[in-house]
């Protein structure tokens, strides 16, 4: 049975989630990490959704970064956990909100630094990545996420949503107080979309510098979504 699903963000893979995998399975939780590497935004809701409808009981989906535009197209979850994450209205695309901040602030969004590779992709700097997105998680840690990061293509910044499950979905939002990946006006705005939310003394990756944490968020959200 699956009691939890971990979509992880972009740039990343199902392995940079193992040591908060490793400790939910611990605590005899049914974990699923799918991968959605260049998977369309409809293709990754339909996958996701199989392993929601196949659950004897509905599952709670925890979207990472980029993972919360998915997870926040998914229904028929218990609760949708915003870890960091980008959480879409419908209509809205990554590429658009930045756009908005731009105007806004009167400069670029706060971002990561990423060039197109001979491919077309977009490979992220490691020494950006190690500040932006790792900033407070200890060494050799990482040196293996910043391994295991490869390239996306461009098009994941076009993503929009047709449909969104938050209205009757139970929610939270996660924000990094150090988070240097997502644009500050950006994380008040998702988080405000959510049914609760917390700030925490993290970077953009709390399931690697506070796994334990992440993991009792997890059980306490499931509990709360079986009463």
């Amino acid at each position: 049975m699956t009691d939890v699903i971990i979509l992880h963000g972009a740039w990343h893979q199902p392995a940079h989630y193992d040591d908060l995998v490793g400790l939910l399975r611990s605590r005899n939780l049914g974990v699923e990490v799918p991968d959605l590497h260049e998977l369309s935004l409809a293709d990754g809701t339909a996958v996701v959704e199989e392993i929601v409808t196949a659950s004897e009981r509905p599952p709670l989906v925890l979207g990472h970064s980029f993972g919360g535009v998915t997870a926040g197209t998914i229904r028929g979850a218990a609760g949708l956990i915003f870890l960091a994450g980008w959480l879409l209205d419908v209509g809205e695309s990554p590429a658009q909100l930045l756009e908005e901040v731009a105007r806004e602030t009167g400069a670029p969004a706060e971002g990561l630094l990423a060039t197109l590779d001979d491919d077309g992709r977009l490979r992220l700097d490691p020494a950006d990545a190690r500040k932006n997105l790792y900033g407070d998680v200890d060494e050799p840690a990482v040196t293996r996420a910043i391994e295991l990061l490869r390239p996306e293509p461009p098009s994941i910044f076009a993503a929009t949503p047709s449909h969104v499950s938050r209205h009757d979905t139970p929610s939270i939002y996660v924000a990094g107080r150090q988070d240097r990946a997502i644009a500050a006006p950006l994380v008040r705005r998702f988080a405000a979309r959510c049914s609760l939310s917390e700030t925490w003394e993290t970077s953009h990756s709390p399931h690697l510098s506070r796994p334990a944490d992440v993991a009792d968020l997890i059980h306490r959200q499931l509990r709360n979504t079986s009463r």
